[in-house]
């Protein structure tokens, strides 16, 4: 400590504090050395040279102090305790209308763990606040210089791991609960004079003495209201006392310790830093704090403390970026962990104040609702006074008894007549009655409490006992009305001026909707395309807006875009307004949307965990919102790395939709496919056919994404193969697959049907001895699930599903049917509700769609089965008929004539009747005998091509004119059973 232990202004306090120390503790012990030494940490903020002036967190006594004392020091620097680089935006704030809460943001860190990204600061900032009352002062007064000196944002995070990791500073209660509350979003706030007792058993002997329910109300009852009217002495030896208690108090947390002594550190060397550069005189000087940190005890605290032991480590490399984003009552009492409603009493108790005290604040020039005032003068060039000796204020103020405010009953009376009435507009059945109830219980509640005028506290507690019954009517309970009624939820809003140019760019795009799109609430915007080419711009940055910021901020009503698609119509909810700080957030990351997205698309597309689906659908954004080629060629090449480099199957679904749309997409858009859309085909089906055995055997594979493997090869094998993929691959891997699972078994005999080596009378057959085996019925569910899957990858097989499910009920007994019925049901449900529309449509199209005829109706697989080849058997035996339907080409020979020519057949037209030239119609099978001989040897036959030449007898008076075994052949093929 500098200077002598003490000063003789507080010896008659420390003589009282000993003497009570000893008569409680009885003897001189640990109580003793706290009360006197609170009593030096106040006697050694008094006498130091830098005024220093404590204050509380959002406080109205003192932002009342604080006015006070700057009009009558008028000093021409102040020290203010908040971050050191968000000085440069102090002055926007005269384009903004409080609350609004000053923050630094960094999208992309370098020197912290990846995982914190994004970091975010935030200082909220309101009109009753000692704050805001020295920025005013210092802003718009000639001559007079703001310095912040506390840590930086890049400190912040240096200095306090555990501020990320909670996600909220040190006082943050329970999480917030409304839309208003999280307006700060999971931004670190900075305890800008926070002042709360950090010692739980100290709150809880504090509250409970009180007569209150929560810090908040006990400091408006026993700190706020008796300061109200104090003297400037008496204020801040009050308030060093109530911040000394509360650090000597305070536990042994060593982490928070260390960081509070070395904001002390940083502070008081950036003020010497700035005195000793400027040459300020410290009497010409204010240092605004907590009242926590007022009573420090570091080496380095005052203007004499030392210099040399403290070093401020560089920043790092991390670019941070500033700006204002608005702030709300309940936001700042969610982060700060304050009581709901505290802010909106500290704010009506603010007004109050002026009114009472005639104090005339600070307000900064030109901020919404200001009032306009004369141009401010330079102060004027006078001698420091000598500080006047410090006198001993806290033995008198300890030792009055509590003032006794006289009970306004009108101010009464009107809450209790407006409470009855929101009451009622909110579905309550209050009346008048209720309203004296509250009247006379808020009396009573005051003075069971040791108080003779009602507090804002005391109403509350009155309106939720008279009014509040058994449930909530509406969506806001009686505590909440009241909240309201005293001054209600207030929320910033940052000024166009003060937007970052993306913000700003975005409401100059979407003028022509004629809307205000800064005001809160949600706006009705009618887009029609095709009358207004002009708002289809407006419609590209509306889409852009809902795929960057909350679902709520822009949201489509009317109208989609999908690849290929154009809405001449669209409808939209609007709410930028109430979404500033996620717009304004935006403007950290660029200075257009369409730069914003590409950014986000490029890390969503290369990020550490980016899957192919992923990477996809980054692809599909970028045509459809950006319509940049460029990019999504260059990230479908990087979806191929990506695919090659999966093991598993987890994004085949997702793979195979989005792979088929885009494929639809450039195949109706454009000429030719892209060269990285053909690479992908081609490494998607080999990479397919290596994973597929592997996937059927896999426990965690499920059927869905084996369908979806399988749907990806099926569906995209005709230009896999064009492009040059081996078909022998997938059938290799279908052989080798051996699921043990019933629904990928039912899934393999599906692609084994779709390959051609099973056949679907066999399929049938595999079905129907599932039905038969009683050991396998109750799994037959299973088969099922994978058959209805199966309808991806070979949707042909709709009618043979309809059939395994319809057998099943037909055969089955209602005692083994009704078991595993909902089984059945909750399978398809949970793993194919997107392939029951198909099954649905083909059992639609197969049953009778009339009831009467159900009683006749047989079903389509146990009908007969005409021998297929009866009909060519027929043909083939039976005479020549008479020719048929060859009227319109006998009527028009020249058509023929021409084909013919361009076929490369001489001759012409032959009318009927007329005997072509013997062996006409071998003329192509005698240019190529050696296609016939290929034909004779599959068939069985031995002989080679013989001609008219060599004698040999025709083979049959069946089929003259053709190869003697192919016609040997094809007649005892069609002479067989």
């Amino acid at each position: 400590m500098s200077g002598p232990r003490a000063s003789g202004a507080f010896t008659a306090l420390r003589t009282q504090l000993q003497g009570a120390a000893t008569e409680f503790a009885g003897g001189p012990d640990a109580l003793e050395g706290i009360l006197l030494g609170m009593v030096d940490d106040v006697d050694r903020a008094v006498r130091e040279p830098l005024e220093i002036f404590p204050v509380c967190h959002h406080s109205p006594a003192s932002a009342l102090a604080m006015a006070r004392r700057l009009r009558e020091k008028q000093p021409k620097v102040v020290y203010l305790e908040l971050c050191e680089d968000m000085a440069p935006l102090l002055t926007e704030l005269r384009n903004c209308r409080l609350p609004v809460a000053v923050q630094a943001f960094a999208g992309d860190i370098d020197g912290f763990p990846q995982e914190w990204a994004p970091l975010s600061v935030v200082a909220p900032i309101t009109e009753a606040s000692a704050e805001y009352q020295a920025i005013a002062y210092a802003l718009d007064t000639p001559g007079v210089e703001l310095v912040l000196v506390d840590r930086s944002s890049d400190h912040v995070f240096q200095w306090d791991d555990t501020a990320r990791a909670e996600g909220t500073s040190a006082g943050a209660g329970e999480a917030p609960k409304s839309e208003e509350a999280a307006l700060h979003g999971e931004a670190v706030g900075v305890e800008m004079g926070d002042l709360r007792p950090r010692f739980a058993e100290l709150e809880e002997h504090l509250l409970r003495h009180g007569k209150v329910r929560h810090w908040s109300e006990w400091w408006h009852q026993y700190v706020e209201v008796p300061l109200g009217d104090g003297d400037h002495d008496t204020y801040r030896q009050v308030v060093f006392l109530i911040g000394s208690l509360f650090r000597r108090l305070a536990p042994g947390d060593g982490d928070r310790v260390r960081v509070d002594e070395d904001r002390e550190r940083y502070m008081w060397t950036r003020m010497r830093e700035h005195m000793v550069a400027t040459g300020t005189d410290p009497e010409d000087c204010l240092y605004v704090c907590g009242a926590f940190h007022a009573a420090s005890r570091v080496e380095e605290f005052g203007v004499d403390g030392r210099s040399d032991s403290f070093t401020i480590s560089p920043r790092t490399a991390t670019t941070w970026q500033y700006g204002l984003i608005p702030s709300s009552h309940a936001a700042i009492e969610a982060q700060f962990g304050l009581a709901p409603g505290s802010v909106s009493i500290a704010a009506t108790q603010w007004q109050k104040s002026l009114k009472r005290t005639r104090v005339q604040p600070y307000r900064l020039e030109g901020q919404a609702g200001a009032r306009t005032s004369r141009a401010k003068k330079a102060l004027p060039a006078a001698a420091p006074a000598a500080p006047a000796p410090a006198t001993d204020r806290l033995s008198g103020f300890l030792r009055q008894p509590p003032v006794l405010d006289g009970l306004d009953e009108a101010e009464l009376l009107g809450w209790s007549v407006d409470i009855v009435r929101a009451a009622r507009r909110n579905g309550y059945l209050a009346s008048t009655a209720d309203a004296v109830a509250v009247f006379e219980t808020s009396i009573l509640l005051a003075g069971m409490r040791d108080r003779a005028k009602p507090t804002p506290y005391d109403f509350q507690d009155a309106a939720v006992t008279c009014i509040e019954k058994d449930r909530v009517p509406g969506r806001r309970d009686v505590r909440r009305l009241v909240e309201i009624m005293m001054g209600g939820d207030r929320i910033g809003q940052v000024g166009y001026e003060a937007l970052p140019p993306l913000a700003r760019d975005v409401y100059g795009r979407l003028e022509p909707l004629g809307l205000k799109l800064q005001q809160r609430g949600v706006q009705r915007a009618l887009l029609d395309i095709a009358g207004r080419p002009e708002l289809a711009a407006c419609s590209d940055v509306l889409w852009m807006l809902r795929r960057l910021l909350p679902a709520a901020a822009a949201r489509p009503i009317m109208g989609e875009r999908r690849l290929g698609e154009r809405s001449v119509q669209e409808s939209w909810d609007l709410a930028l307004g109430t979404h500033q700080r996620a717009l304004i957030e935006l403007g950290y990351e660029g200075v257009s949307v369409e730069q914003v997205l590409e950014q986000r698309l490029r890390r969503e597309a290369y990020g550490s965990r980016a899957t192919t689906a992923g990477v996809l659908a980054a692809v599909e954004d970028a045509l459809l919102y950006l319509r940049s080629g460029r990019l999504a060629d260059e990230l479908g090449t990087h979806a191929l790395k990506v695919l090659s480099a999966e093991r598993t199957v987890d994004g085949a679904p997702e793979v195979l939709r989005r792979a088929r749309a885009l494929l639809a997409y450039y195949r109706t858009s454009q000429p030719e496919l892209p060269a990285w859309i053909e690479s992908f085909v081609k490494t998607g089906y080999a990479h397919y056919c290596t994973l597929l055995p592997t996937a059927f055997r896999d426990e965690d594979a499920t059927v869905g994404q084996v369908a979806a493997m399988l749907g990806f090869l099926f569906s995209m094998e005709s230009l896999a193969l064009s492009l040059g993929c081996d078909r022998t691959q997938l059938e290799l891997a279908v052989a080798q697959s051996h699921p043990e699972d019933p629904s990928k078994t039912a899934l393999l005999w599906a692609a084994q049907v779709q390959l051609g080596t099973l056949s679907r009378t066999e399929l049938r057959g595999r079905c129907d001895a599932l039905l038969d085996n009683p050991l396998v019925v109750p799994s037959y569910p299973r088969y099922l699930n994978g058959f209805v899957h199966a309808l991806e990858p070979v949707p042909g097989l709709a009618d043979v599903v309809v059939e395994a499910v319809s057998n099943a009920f037909g055969r089955l007994p209602d005692t083994v049917l009704l078991p595993w019925l909902p089984l059945l049901i909750t399978t398809l449900r949970k793993g194919a509700a997107d392939l029951a529309p198909l099954l649905i449509r083909e059992a639609g199209r197969i049953f009778p769609g009339r009831l009467p005829v159900l009683d006749t109706w047989v079903p389509p697989w146990r009908q007969p089965q005409e021998d297929p080849f009866a009909v060519s058997r027929s043909r083939l035996t039976a005479a020549v008929p008479a020719p048929r339907g060859a009227a319109l080409l006998a009527a028009h020979p020249a058509a023929c004539d021409a084909v013919a020519e361009l076929l490369g057949c001489e001759d012409g037209w032959q009318q009927h009747g007329t005997s072509a030239l013997p062996g006409a119609g071998t003329a192509l099978l005698a240019a190529h005998p050696a296609a016939c001989d290929a034909v004779a040897e599959l068939l069985g036959c031995e002989d080679g091509w013989t001609t008219e030449a060599t004698g040999t007898a025709p083979a049959g008076p069946v089929l003259p004119n053709l190869h003697p075994a192919t016609a040997r052949a094809l007649e005892s093929l069609l002479a067989s059973p």
